[in-house]
């Protein structure tokens, strides 16, 4: 929903407008100077109408006032009647985003604000954007001392000094973009703006615009030039992420941009030389959407030079620990809530969750651990609230394991239990550990893990054993 604040003397101009426009915009009246300043100020609304007609004698105020607000960060329109219009383009020219005609037309005034809420978004993210490429450089935000990790480390410092295509891949919630920032930050262009875009994000009819910027007049609602993503990046970094979501129309336009190395914005025939390296990233399989026919080819070789794994988090338990502490003093700072440590028996129940949502979801789960710590130590309780219920299967929907006697802890029951399941998996899958780890929809290294935790017994003695034709994940 679009918040509308109106500057107006007539309060029948506010439901008139709410009924028009309809339940996408919440229109707020304020028809005095102070009551508008304070809106302002506390940045209660997203978009701001001037209506400048007003009594002859409060005219030049209210102009003088209209050019106040045209200066906050909030984009303005001007509404007047013919009359006023000269008023209005001279105030169009100071700054305001727009002007219409009083009355307006809906459908007009509609798309004006729309375009004024998406370049207000814009001008929000790039502020992000250059504060984030004034961070100190390096893989400072990776954490992590596993050979997977070290991997990784060793990638990206192969290709922080040169310019070429670097696709990251990995489950959502990995640290795609992190390892992007890392190559960013390590390189030339550190001092250059970081720009990311999610491509899933942005509406198939919108992206060729956002990308490449547009004219004014280009397509319906312009008013006026903007510098798409490309632009933006200039002599920096611009991350595309979720690639695999482009549609095969953008892709063509793609490719032909990094093929030429050069593009256009929406409107215009003036070629504009790319500047930017363009990292990208995809949680998705390219290959079998090549295959499928939903991926371009020729795009895929041509942004698959350099392949980065961002590797899943439950195929590096052992980082686990130092992330979970990082989040615990990042968050704990933030909550103005101070915590000392994670007890070991909760680092234990970490290390042993499958993490479908990888970091991400560790990051979640740690923040509510420190909302519900009663003391400044995170407690196994404090996780059980959070992800045992969804950790542990049904239990109408396992297999057979025979008799099972349960001892112990909760959480040594429960560990027990999934030893003795994964032990089961394997001995109907004959042996393969890779059908077994699929029939319980976990990875093949958890299964792993499983099997590690149970010393060699009548379920792991020749049951787990790797057969000698066992397929490869």
């Amino acid at each position: 929903m679009i918040k509308i604040g109106l500057y107006s003397e007539d309060r029948t101009l506010r439901p008139l407008l709410s009924s028009a426009l309809g339940k996408d915009f919440l229109v707020h009246l304020e028809p005095d100077e102070e009551g508008m300043t304070g809106l302002v100020l506390a940045e209660k609304c997203d978009v701001l109408i001037v209506d400048l007609n007003s009594s002859f004698d409060s005219l030049q105020d209210r102009i003088q006032f209209s050019r106040s607000l045209i200066a906050s960060n909030i984009p303005s329109i001007i509404m007047a009647d013919d009359g006023l219009r000269t008023t209005a383009f001279e105030l169009v020219r100071n700054g305001a985003f727009g002007y219409c005609r009083r009355p307006p037309s809906i459908r007009d005034l509609k798309t004006m604000l729309n375009r004024a809420f998406e370049n207000s978004l814009l001008k929000r993210q790039l502020h992000t954007v250059q504060q984030l490429a004034e961070e100190p450089a390096g893989c400072d935000k990776l954490i992590g001392s596993s050979p997977q990790m070290k991997r990784v480390y060793q990638l990206v410092r192969s290709v922080t000094s040169l310019n070429a295509a670097v696709l990251v891949t990995g489950e959502s919630g990995t640290g795609k973009e992190l390892i992007a920032r890392a190559i960013h930050n390590l390189g030339s262009r550190a001092s250059r703006p970081f720009v990311a875009v999610s491509c899933g994000a942005i509406p198939e009819t919108l992206i060729e615009a956002e990308l490449f910027g547009h004219e004014k007049g280009a397509f319906t609602g312009t008013v006026g030039a903007r510098e798409g993503y490309f632009e933006q990046a200039a002599d920096g970094t611009l991350f595309l992420d979720e690639i695999g979501d482009l549609s095969l129309f953008t892709q063509v336009k793609l490719l032909r941009v990094l093929q030429q190395m050069e593009f256009n914005r929406l409107g215009s025939t003036r070629l504009i030389p790319l500047r930017a390296r363009v990292i990208f990233a995809t949680h998705r399989d390219l290959s079998q959407l090549v295959a499928e026919g939903k991926f371009r080819q020729d795009l895929y070789y041509r942004i698959n030079v350099m392949r980065i794994e961002a590797p899943p988090l439950q195929e590096h338990p052992e980082d686990i620990p130092a992330i979970a502490r990082h989040f615990l003093c990042q968050y704990s700072q933030a909550f103005q809530k101070p915590m000392d440590s994670i007890e070991p028996e909760a680092l234990e129940i970490l290390q042993s969750y499958a993490w479908p949502g990888n970091v991400r979801e560790l990051e979640n789960i740690i923040q509510r651990a420190i909302i519900l710590a009663p003391s400044k130590t995170i407690r196994a309780e404090e996780l059980n609230l959070n992800i045992h219920e969804d950790d542990a299967p049904g239990f109408e929907d396992i297999v057979d394991i025979g008799d099972y006697h349960p001892a112990g802890s909760f959480e040594r029951q429960l560990r027990d239990y999934k030893v003795k399941l994964a032990a089961a998996a394997v001995r109907e899958n004959n042996g393969n550990k890779t059908l077994a780890a699929r029939s319980l929809c976990i990875s093949r290294a958890y299964l792993h893990r499983l099997i590690r935790l149970e010393e060699p017994g009548p379920y792991f003695e020749t049951d787990l054993r790797e057969p000698v034709n066992a397929h490869a994940m």
